[in-house]
């Protein structure tokens, strides 16, 4: 391997393109610095033509970790040296790590979004309802999986992207018009329905029959920004238990962090992801 030239700190960032504005950046050199780590967390816009190019870049600098996000977590796959077995799942990397001399790819929302899950110890035969089929969508269809939720459902507002992901994870998938027929009683917002933006206002799901069948359960959100969402607050009227998406957020990280350093997040990253949620500081 050439030699990588001397940096005067580790290295880490993100890619994407655009990238636009990421919480990423906040919650990572706020644990380094907390932790007393000579080391910075960057942002870098890598356009899609210069992803080889990236790569070889960062194998010369020797760069510590990267976040991956759209639309290189499955370009960027051919690559590496490795992918994991749950990234594989998934059909996405969203982290970059090294093993050795070997560079690594991992999927960690595989990882933040089943941790807050587990942690409520619902029963494995929970019937499940999971709205959209993007790359988060994936990664909860691959936790529920890893995790032997057996009982699921999908269903995304195109009527189209959710057929392929129900036959890779043997789910069921329904039209998005009979979402409210499914008997479920764990139902995870993973489209962008209620995000930050023109979306905001919206919801993916309409709690009305549930209540009236005296059906509660869990209500798991992936959007973070904003915290409550239409989604949440209407699940709580409902009488169902709430899940935000901070805490899938945070749990990559974390799990992306702990990649990198061998350390988790310190408390001073999540109170910091926090206070920007809260303020409109930061928004993704």
């Amino acid at each position: 391997m050439q030699q990588a030239p001397f940096l005067p700190v580790e290295l880490y960032g993100v890619i994407g393109w655009p990238l636009g504005q990421s919480l990423s950046p906040l919650i990572h050199n706020t644990a380094f610095e907390a932790l007393g780590r000579d080391a910075v967390y960057l942002r870098w816009e890598i356009a899609p033509e210069r992803l080889a190019a990236f790569v070889d870049s960062f194998r010369l600098l020797r760069m510590r970790g990267c976040s991956v996000t759209i639309p290189h977590k499955v370009a960027i796959m051919p690559y590496l040296d490795a992918v994991s077995a749950s990234a594989q799942a998934v059909g996405a990397v969203n982290t970059l790590y090294w093993q050795d001399d070997a560079l690594c790819g991992e999927n960690t929302d595989v990882t933040g979004f089943m941790a807050p899950l587990l942690e409520r110890a619902l029963p494995k035969d929970t019937p499940v309802l999971l709205l959209g089929a993007g790359g988060a969508a994936r990664a909860a269809a691959a936790g529920l999986r890893a995790h032997g939720f057996s009982d699921c459902t999908v269903c995304t507002p195109s009527d189209r992207t959710h057929v392929p992901l129900a036959e890779a994870f043997d789910m069921r998938a329904i039209a998005w018009k009979d979402r409210h027929d499914a008997p479920a009683r764990l139902i995870i917002n993973a489209t962008p329905l209620g995000m930050y933006g023109k979306a905001e206002g919206e919801t993916p799901y309409d709690f009305t029959q549930a209540r009236a069948e005296g059906r509660t359960g869990l209500a798991y959100d992936i959007v973070y920004n904003p915290l409550r969402t239409r989604f949440l607050a209407e699940a709580e009227t409902a009488d169902w238990r709430t899940l935000g998406g901070l805490e899938m957020f945070h749990g990559q990280a974390d799990a992306q962090f702990y990649l990198w350093t061998g350390r988790h997040l310190p408390a001073a990253a999540r109170q910091a992801l926090e206070a920007a949620l809260h303020d409109g500081r930061e928004r993704r």
